[in-house]
């Protein structure tokens, strides 16, 4: 069994206002915490790995296809490999969760 510590690994800020700190990573999938500031937003992007998560923390806004969703606490979600989205924290709070990608991504371009 291998642990990863969340006083081990320092959060890196993605971009301005979006703080991601990376967890475990197993042969298959590994596992992100993220906190979003109140006004910040997660760039469109995509990847090939399929991301699930969950908002532990306030409402996460995504933009896929044009179409805006919100993630409330609570919630759960699953992005396919290769479909381009965005997200937005419109709140006034920190947005904060989890997501886990499969196959693994131990080591994001963020993180360089």
């Amino acid at each position: 069994m291998e642990i990863t510590s969340q006083t081990d690994v320092d959060p890196v800020e993605a971009v301005e206002g979006v703080h991601l700190t990376q967890g475990a990573a197993g042969e298959n999938a590994s596992i992100q915490r993220f906190t979003i500031e109140p006004g910040a937003e997660v760039p469109e992007h995509d990847h090939p790995h399929e991301q699930i998560g969950t908002v532990t923390r306030g409402t996460l806004t995504f933009v896929v296809d044009g179409e805006e969703i919100a993630v409330g606490e609570g919630d759960t979600f699953v992005i396919p490999g290769g479909e381009p989205h965005a997200a937005v924290n419109d709140g006034e709070d920190p947005v904060e969760g989890f997501d886990v990608f499969s196959p693994a991504r131990p080591n994001p371009d963020w993180g360089e």
